[in-house]
């Protein structure tokens, strides 16, 4: 009979959120509001896998580890805590989680500020996903497009063979894409066996490895040391590894799927909840307010306490454009 592996759920939660601010701030990151039914989409991200995983880890930084705790100890959920004492991109921190696990654990890698629905899609595609891993490939996610996207990068495939991963399209490239039918979201979701992964690591990014390694041997109760941590190259896991392995396998995928990285996906996922909006599309996030719109439509107002935002929907990737600014002339607006 053969052995059962066993699966660890690897969550990340580096991200800021920069193109939702100013509802996203370095203190409070868009994983942790709690907009989505007085849920967090890092609390929904621990729920969805609960029963596929036999452990969770929780691989996040110094600013935010303690808003992860927060939310662990409030679900009685145990977990092991890897805190990055500065950000070097997914490459390193997936590797920290694949060190602390045995070469045979397959690893369920996924950001924590995703919206995902229509479960039992996402039940097979994980089933899916942890075969091809247990047979020694290393996975990801493609979600079968509904519309062409251009804030999401691409998996061009053949069946579950991956051609090339494409950068975020232009308008043009993107209902290209579409029409050829071969073209899948890039969700940024893996799965693999912890060994696997670092081997291909090993074999394409060295350094990166061997940085990583003696990073993780040095940690304390899962805290990274900042000097060791500052020598690793910061590259993705898409560079590092996905681009370049032999070993890449795709699941396509049906399941509903937002990484709710702009005003725009929040807007569409807000209507679906129930969320209101005037005659003409306009929507108000944050306050209760009596509040008109006169002469707009589509357009979003953001309210704060400390800082309002009014976009339209269309534009909603131009937000970072406005929170690189910030950085350089108001940095404590992003607080």
């Amino acid at each position: 009979m053969e052995k059962k592996h066993s699966i660890t759920h690897v969550i990340l939660t580096g991200g800021v959120g920069s193109r939702l601010w100013p509802l996203s701030r370095k203190s409070q990151p868009k994983q942790y509001l709690d907009l989505f039914d007085g849920k967090s989409l890092f609390e929904m991200t621990v729920e969805r896998n609960r029963n596929v995983a036999d452990k969770i880890m929780v691989v996040g930084n110094i600013d935010n580890c303690h808003l992860s705790r927060k939310v662990m100890e409030k679900s009685n959920t145990p977990y092991v805590d890897i805190i990055e004492s500065t950000p070097r991109n997914t490459a390193a921190a997936i590797a920290f989680a694949a060190f602390a696990s045995d070469p045979d654990d397959i690893l369920i890698v996924t950001p924590s500020d995703h919206i995902i629905d229509e479960m039992k899609n996402y039940d097979l595609a994980i089933q899916e996903a942890v075969d091809k891993a247990s047979k020694g490939y290393i996975v990801t996610f493609g979600i079968v497009p509904t519309k062409p996207e251009i804030g999401y990068g691409y998996i061009e495939r053949k069946g579950d063979d991956v051609i090339s991963f494409r950068e975020k399209p232009n308008q043009v490239t993107a209902k290209d894409f579409i029409a050829k039918g071969n073209f899948l979201w890039n969700s940024g979701m893996f799965c693999f066996k912890a060994g696997v992964f670092l081997e291909e690591l090993k074999s394409f990014k060295p350094e990166v490895y061997e940085k990583s390694k003696i990073a993780w041997a040095n940690n304390t109760n899962g805290n990274l040391d900042l000097e060791l941590s500052l020598e690793i190259p910061s590259i993705s896991i898409d560079y590092a590894v996905m681009e370049r392995s032999k070993k890449i396998k795709v699941v396509p995928s049906t399941f509903i799927w937002s990484d709710l990285g702009s005003f725009e996906s929040v807007y569409d996922y807000l209507i679906s909840t129930g969320h209101p909006i005037d005659k003409n599309g306009n929507m108000v996030i944050g306050t209760n307010n009596y509040t008109a719109f006169v002469g707009l439509k589509n357009t979003i107002f953001v309210y704060t306490d400390t800082a309002n935002l009014i976009l339209h929907k269309d534009s909603s990737q131009d937000v970072k454009n406005i929170y690189n600014e910030l950085e350089r002339e108001n940095p404590d607006l992003l607080n």
